[in-house]
């Protein structure tokens, strides 16, 4: 994982990659104005991505999901796999489509729709680069139930790998991942289990490093890709393997 800077260090260096012209010109001049973000480079295509990073070292890139040649996803795809990468935002059209769960799989920090107001997109671009994911409550519903979906031999398949995949963590671990699989912040987290906020952050970043996992959404993914949620309909659930 990457560790961002502290936005009262210096400023977050975003590259913004989208094959349209006028959309990135737009975000250039919203982004490059703003305090707290230092533009530091363009590209136009997902092949571009690679020299772009190698030679402005950004600490997040803004990344459009449709492009000719490679498209966003294969491009933070690619890139996810890389030590040292950068945090990548992706721009779609849609709220809670196929292509974002993909890209949130494959290490992506959240998303913006590209009619996002600009001191939101601002606001994202800050977030995560300080280790925040930008997927609201809402969103994160809709892709979990997306996430879930799917014929039952894939589901099954799918559970079975993630609970393989769970039971590598501790009991006190399952339980904090359940609770990033329900939404909850760190406080809120904290609270449910009586633990200090600062216990909780830990855990949460040794979930990340012994799954090998980039961030709290897909910690999440992993929760409810193993089904270990559905007991809360029954008031049970508390995300430990049985």
């Amino acid at each position: 994982m990457t560790t961002p800077p502290s936005p009262e260090s210096r400023p977050v260096r975003l590259a913004v990659v989208d094959d349209d012209p006028l959309v990135r010109a737009g975000l250039a001049l919203m982004l490059g104005g703003s305090d707290g973000i230092d533009l530091v480079g363009e590209g136009a295509d997902g092949t571009e991505v690679a020299a772009l990073v190698a030679r402005a070292h950004p600490d997040v890139l803004l990344m459009d999901i449709r492009m000719p040649g490679m498209d966003g996803l294969t491009a933070t795809e690619e890139l996810r796999r890389r030590p040292g990468a950068p945090e990548v935002i992706v721009l779609t059209t849609f709220h809670a489509d196929e292509q974002v769960l993909r890209a949130i799989r494959a290490g992506a920090a959240g998303f913006v729709l590209k009619d996002t107001p600009p001191a939101q997109i601002v606001e994202a671009v800050l977030r995560v680069a300080a280790g925040e994911p930008v997927l609201s409550p809402a969103v994160t519903r809709r892709l979990m139930a997306r996430a879930v979906g799917g014929p039952a031999d894939d589901r099954r398949s799918r559970e079975a790998r993630a609970r393989e995949r769970y039971a590598e963590l501790g009991e006190r671990e399952q339980e904090v991942a359940a609770g990033v699989g329900r939404g909850g912040s760190n406080a809120e987290i904290a609270a449910a289990l009586h633990l200090s906020v600062a216990t909780v952050k830990a855990h949460v970043s040794r979930i990340l490093a012994r799954l090998e996992l980039n961030n709290r959404v897909q910690i999440a993914l992993l929760v409810h890709d193993a089904g270990l949620l559905r007991e809360d309909e029954d008031g049970a659930g508390d995300g430990r393997l049985r």
